[in-house]
This record gives structure tokens, sequence and C-alpha cells, in this order.
């Protein structure tokens, strides 16, 4: 049984930033992957870099353009998201709601209040990585965003990003819990217990991180594809697909893969290796008797 989140929000949180802070060039790689900007063409060193392979490797180059604002947005929206979820399951627990819902609910409303709340960072990050606007920080992202689109193309993009991250999250919190009940519980008389708990952690969080990217890469790409033609849902989807059929679901999801699944898979894992050396007194946490 996982240990009360109430007592830890520390430790979630420091999870989710050490996550995001990691995973930054993943994120801006598939970001740029999947918004199709038009990418120059790159060598490193004498090498020519492959136009399939631009979006990463311009992804792990300097410079890092909007990384501390989006590693704040991360961090935050990660950690609000998870910890709210499962402190929300254990309240839901104690008054007698079934598990399905306790599991359910909380990562539903928490996760689409987390997105609105942080849509416009979200939203001049990802346009600050286009390379025909030439920005230099988030600011100047927003304000060129503003002063074309007015107040309302902060926002742009919202139906597409809580359709995707709510069922992300959902996915990816519902096999959290299904593999902590599933996953036979390390042997304490072990001499290797301590590890066995962390590989348990790190079988339990992949399995989550993947079940979560697989099922959203669609609405990622739509996501995108919105923030850089500012077109509305339905025009958005229609283009794709006039322009990629099919095709366009699957744009970028290598890159989506990795760049969704192993932050969310560590930020759990991260969580859940903080909270042991809590309790082991390797950090400073509450104790378990």
């Amino acid at each position: 049984m996982s240990p009360p989140a109430q007592e830890y929000p520390k430790q979630y949180f420091a999870a989710s930033a050490l996550a995001a802070t990691m995973c930054y060039p993943l994120w801006r790689s598939a970001a740029i992957g999947q918004s199709g900007f038009d990418m120059a063409t790159m060598s490193v060193g004498r090498l020519t870099v492959p136009r399939t392979l631009t979006p990463m490797v311009y992804g792990f180059l300097p410079p890092y353009k909007g990384m501390v604002a989006t590693v704040v947005g991360m961090t935050w929206a990660r950690a609000a998201i998870f910890w709210l979820s499962d402190y929300g399951r254990e309240i839901m627990r104690s008054y007698g709601y079934s598990d399905a819902s306790a599991t359910v609910l909380p990562p539903l409303l928490v996760s689409t209040v987390v997105q609105v709340v942080n849509q416009p960072i979200v939203r001049s990050t990802v346009t600050l990585q286009d390379p025909k606007y030439n920005l230099p920080n988030v600011m100047a992202s927003m304000r060129q965003i503003y002063s074309t689109h007015g107040i309302k193309g902060l926002w742009h993009g919202t139906s597409a990003a809580v359709l995707k991250t709510v069922p992300k999250y959902c996915t990816a919190i519902v096999v959290k819990d299904w593999m902590e009940e599933f996953l036979q519980q390390p042997d304490p008389a072990s001499s290797t217990y301590e590890t066995d708990r962390l590989w348990r952690s790190a079988i339990k969080s992949g399995a989550a991180g993947v079940a979560g990217a697989a099922l959203t890469n669609p609405l990622d790409v739509i996501r995108n594809e919105q923030f850089k033609t500012h077109l509305g849902l339905r025009a958005t989807v229609q283009s794709l697909w006039n322009d990629m059929g099919i095709r366009f679901a699957t744009r970028g999801i290598g890159k989506n893969m990795i760049a969704v699944a192993l932050p969310v898979g560590c930020t759990i894992f991260f969580t859940d290796a903080f909270i042991q050396w809590s309790q082991d007194g390797t950090l400073s946490g509450p104790k378990r008797e």
C-alpha cells in the first residue's frame, strides 16, 4: 500500500522538479517535431543533420529558450496533479467512495484545472521554439501572441490540450495505482529489500508513463498545430487530415513517447524514491513507525 500522500508534498514537488529539468530537451524536441515548424538545415561539425532528426538535435542544443518557464510550469503542474490525485483518492476512500471513483475523479478534476491555468505558459513556450518568430524569451512570446490574437490567444488550443492532458494523467494514474496493487511487495527480510523497492517502482512508473503517452499523441499534434496556425479545433483537424490523412496521428510519435512517457514515469519513480529515502531517514521527512 502506498504511503499517505498528505505527509509528503515536498517529495512530490522535488520529484516533479527533477523530472522536468532532466527532460526539458526531450520536451523541446517533441514540441518542434509535432508542431511541424520549418527548420533550417543543421550541421554538427562537418556532418549535415538529416531533416527527420533536426527537431531532436535542435532540442538538445543551446540556447534553451524558455527553459525556466517550461520547467516551472511542468513542475507545479505535475506535482499538483500527482499529489492532489493521490491525496484526493485517500480522502474519497475515507468517505466510502468506490476505488474506481476515488482513482479516476481526482486526476480528472485536477488535471483539467491545472491545464487551463497553465495554458498561457504552454502556449508561449511552444511558440517560442518556432524559428520564424526569433523571439528571445517567454515574455516576448506572450506579448507577440497578445498583440496578434488578444488575450484569448494565450488560451488558444486549450480544448485540445485538455483532451490530451486529462486522459494522459488519468491513464497514467490508473495504471500506477493498479500496478501498485498488482505487483508483489518486496520481502522486508531480503538483503536487497531497498533495491527491490526501487526496481518495483521503476516497473510501475515505466508502465504508467508509456500508457499515458501512447493514447495522447494525436491530440498533442492537434494542439501544437493550433499553436502554429491559430486555427480552431475542427479546422485544425480538417487541415491535418487533408494534408496527411490518418498519418497525422503518428507525427512525432517517437519523440512524444520519449518526451511524455519519460518525464511522467520519472516523476512517479522519483516520488517513490524520495518518499522511500525519507522513510529510511536519508532525506528529511516524517518517519514511519
